[in-house]
């Protein structure tokens, strides 16, 4: 008797053992490959919450947004990525318009609002950073700040604003005022920036010169100041951050994309895995993240003193049409890139 019962306790224990192994994610786990041009710090976040919900690996390519976009272009139905992650959206507008991405699954769109999904329902945003200007509490007095972002062209901005062109983030603000002013007034625009501004390479030194005062204000993403500000406050203590709202391209928000490719060979657990991003569990996950980037999911609210996606006013944009290649164009003809 006590034979046949140890027999049975053994034959439980395995049976409830195997599929936690498989939940765990071991060598015969089923995977996804993701081309990640998303921050990597915040993907070695997010992924292993997905695996430990679901059992799918996720196996991460990283790259810029131009640079994976332009590879999935190349690659065709051939590539092996089952989604494509961007930092902003026109690189997902790019493989879109090539005809790449299935569409998403109707349940994963109905996470967040339709504001924030492309019309074709085959890509959507799962996270959002806000343009701000960033100014020195010591040179720039309040009453001084421009309503609009198009005001930074204005003379009396002449070497007092910086901004780095050469990343994805500033092509997308600028894609933005393109879409929202038009071509002339968006040449006019960056002509006055080129006249008034100095170029930093990246947003964490445009965030640092400004805090030191070596430049009045800056162009950035609003996460910069809010991460030095828990990090440490080093590069932004004696900075604030200007919001400009109103509907203002300087209020743009900026969405980082997620989409299936219609190539994959894992479409079921890709589509799994965008759900996740937007779901409850995963913007939860992005929340306490160190990204400080706004969830989408209306469920979560980011909180940590940053603030709120509800009183940003952003101006209405229609994601898919938001343009790269020209944006590039046009900042090469300036002498930007």
């Amino acid at each position: 008797m006590y034979v046949r019962l140890k027999t049975l306790a053994i034959a439980v224990v395995a049976a409830l053992t195997v599929p936690m192994l498989t939940a765990c994610g071991g060598d015969d786990a089923p995977s996804i490959t993701v081309y990640n041009a998303q921050h990597e710090e915040l993907l070695q976040d997010l992924a292993p919450a997905f695996t430990k919900k679901t059992g799918i690996k996720v196996k991460l390519r990283n790259g810029s947004d131009f640079e994976l976009a332009n590879q999935l272009v190349q690659e065709g139905s051939s590539s092996p990525a089952d989604v494509f992650l961007t930092e902003n959206s026109p690189a997902m507008s790019l493989v879109e318009s090539k005809g790449l991405f299935a569409k998403l699954d109707a349940s994963t769109l109905e996470l967040v609002p339709a504001q924030y999904e492309a019309k074709s329902g085959q890509w959507m945003g799962f996270t959002a950073r806000s343009t701000v200007l960033v100014y020195n509490k010591a040179k720039v007095d309040e009453a001084d700040l421009p309503k609009s972002l198009l005001d930074l062209a204005d003379p009396r901005w002449k070497g007092k604003v910086s901004f780095s062109p050469t990343g994805a983030d500033f092509q997308a603000i600028v894609s933005a005022v393109l879409q929202l002013k038009g071509e002339k007034a968006t040449k006019a625009w960056i002509e006055g920036l080129k006249a008034n501004g100095t170029v930093y390479q990246g947003n964490n030194v445009v965030l640092k010169e400004v805090n030191a005062g070596t430049i009045d204000a800056g162009v950035i993403y609003h996460y910069y100041w809010y991460r030095d500000q828990e990090e440490s406050g080093e590069n932004s203590n004696d900075s604030a951050l200007h919001f400009f709202g109103n509907q203002d391209p300087g209020a743009f928000l900026s969405v980082s994309g997620a989409g299936v490719l219609k190539a994959s060979k894992h479409s079921a657990n890709a589509q799994k895995f965008v759900a996740f991003l937007a779901s409850e569990g995963g913007q939860k996950a992005l929340a306490a993240s160190y990204a400080l980037e706004y969830p989408l999911n209306p469920a979560v609210d980011l909180g940590r003193g940053v603030k709120p996606l509800s009183e940003l006013d952003p101006p209405v944009v229609d994601l898919s049409a938001l343009n790269g290649p020209d944006v590039i164009a046009m900042l090469q003809d300036a002498g930007f890139l």
